[in-house]
């Protein structure tokens, strides 16, 4: 037999079954919302396709039919540029005609090997001048080094402006005035990683231990000698950190430039799409994700080299 619950038991248990039912209804509540926002959703797209979206579901898999290759081989000499059986004159299986030969000699790189390393090195160049300004900037943002509030405050609004638009809106805009190539996509990607990168270091800049800054003052050192000496070797791992981190999403955002005019294995990747060559573009494909784990694998691997194997815990 069960004991009877005191008047202070009975109180508990009346106020659980109060909080329990608040949160089945918050809940059921919160699941009315999203079948009302995704019916929405879905109307507003139908609407906006002229009534075609649910005619086309049906339709929605055509795409990955029509990308399947005749032969799976094709693939793989699309990706280094072999001659294939298939040729008939077209594009869609030119393949020898983009090697790029090296020294005037016969060793070449594959076309989209070759796009693929600018593609690289338009993120590369674009992470090492927004760690280089974002480096700059981030002191004068940091509100534990700076007094000024309107020197804060400028710096940390330039920042935002720069990270508010997206790489590809800033693209747009820099592809209108250089015409297209590398140059726009090395200087979008390059902007907005500025200001990625510099709210995330001043963030670690502030909390930085100021003891060293402390003593640094007492023995007379100026401004830059603290910044330099007391917080920099404190905040460079985690700056690097960023830094590799910024890398890889710098290898995405540039291919993603390039679908929109910025060069490099983007541009090959829209173009193999819109012409329906399917061997071309799942190698293009394949090489992106290739390239895309050995870029997040290297940065990982550096990462816990300079912040240490013991920030990333024991299971990893």
């Amino acid at each position: 037999m069960t004991m009877p619950l005191s008047e202070a038991g009975l109180a508990v248990e009346r106020h659980w079954r109060e909080l329990a039912g608040r949160r089945r209804l918050y809940t059921a509540g919160g699941l009315i919302f999203l079948l009302v926002a995704l019916s929405g959703s879905l109307w507003f797209a139908n609407e906006s396709n002229a009534g075609k979206f649910f005619d086309r579901l049906p339709h929605f898999f055509d795409f990955v039919d029509q990308m399947i290759p005749r032969d799976g081989l094709e693939v793989w000499r699309a990706l280094f540029d072999l001659p294939s059986p298939y040729d008939d004159g077209s594009l869609k299986f030119d393949y020898p005609d983009g090697r790029m030969y090296l020294f005037d000699s016969s060793f070449y790189l594959p076309e989209y090997v070759y796009k693929m390393l600018e593609t690289i090195n338009v993120a590369l160049v674009s992470t090492l001048i927004g760690f280089a300004f974002g480096f700059l900037l981030c002191f004068l943002a940091a509100s534990n080094l700076v007094t000024q509030r309107w020197l804060r405050f400028f710096v940390r609004r330039f920042l935002e402006i720069l990270r508010a638009f997206p790489e590809i809106v800033i693209a747009g805009f820099f592809l209108a005035i250089l015409s297209m190539g590398a140059i726009p996509a090395i200087i979008a990607v390059s902007l907005h990683t500025i200001g990625a990168l510099g709210k995330l270091f001043f963030e670690v800049v502030e909390n930085a231990d100021m003891k060293a800054d402390e003593g640094l003052r007492a023995v007379g050192g100026n401004w830059p000698e603290r910044v330099w000496f007391g917080i920099v070797p404190q905040v460079m791992p985690n700056f690097l950190s960023y830094a590799l981190l910024r890398l890889e999403i710098n290898v995405r955002a540039s291919t993603i430039i390039g679908a929109v005019g910025g060069g490099g294995i983007g541009e090959a990747l829209r173009l193999s799409i819109s012409r329906t060559h399917e061997a071309k573009t799942i190698a293009i494909i394949l090489l992106l994700f290739c390239t895309i784990v050995a870029v997040d694998q290297l940065s990982a691997w550096l990462r816990k080299k300079l912040v240490g194997e013991h920030a990333f815990g024991r299971g990893e």
